[in-house]
């Protein structure tokens, strides 16, 4: 893969570092081909393998791929939680609706089909004492 195709690749996947002129390890200012400053994945691999394969220290390490120390941290429990995937950024914002509890997802699952959502809302309001939006039951009886 060429350097303009990775670069594009890297673009239209999110994936680009935010600071590639930050990212000073000699890796990825040596002239290989191989480390992109600009692969944020790369990057943050290669700063935990900094630490904890070869002992240096946080302060070093990060300053030296374009990161502070508490970014670092965040990082390494990202990756101690999810592995590889931890590398990769999370989407921003709230994962799905917070009051739609499990007890309240099986009470849809068992409500009569034919009411409606805004007939629904008002059951859970009584049960449950939690207010959703009609929409938010239509879409978790939609799944």
């Amino acid at each position: 893969m060429g350097e303009a195709t990775r670069h594009q690749a890297l673009e239209t996947a999110g994936l680009e570092h935010p600071n590639p002129q930050a990212v000073t390890s000699r890796l990825f200012t040596g002239g290989n081909t191989f480390f992109l400053a600009l692969d944020k994945v790369q990057v943050k691999y290669e700063m935990l393998r900094a630490h904890l394969v070869e002992s240096m220290k946080v302060t070093d390490v990060a300053a030296t791929h374009g990161y502070s120390r508490a970014a670092f941290y965040l990082v390494l429990a990202a990756f101690e939680q999810r592995g590889m995937l931890g590398l990769l950024d999370g989407r921003p914002g709230r994962k799905g609706p917070t009051k739609l509890t499990a007890e309240i997802a099986a009470f849809l699952r068992g409500a009569d089909p034919t009411w409606s959502g805004a007939r629904l809302a008002e059951e859970i309001e009584g049960r449950f004492g939690v207010r959703l939006h009609r929409r938010t039951i239509e879409r978790a009886r939609e799944r």
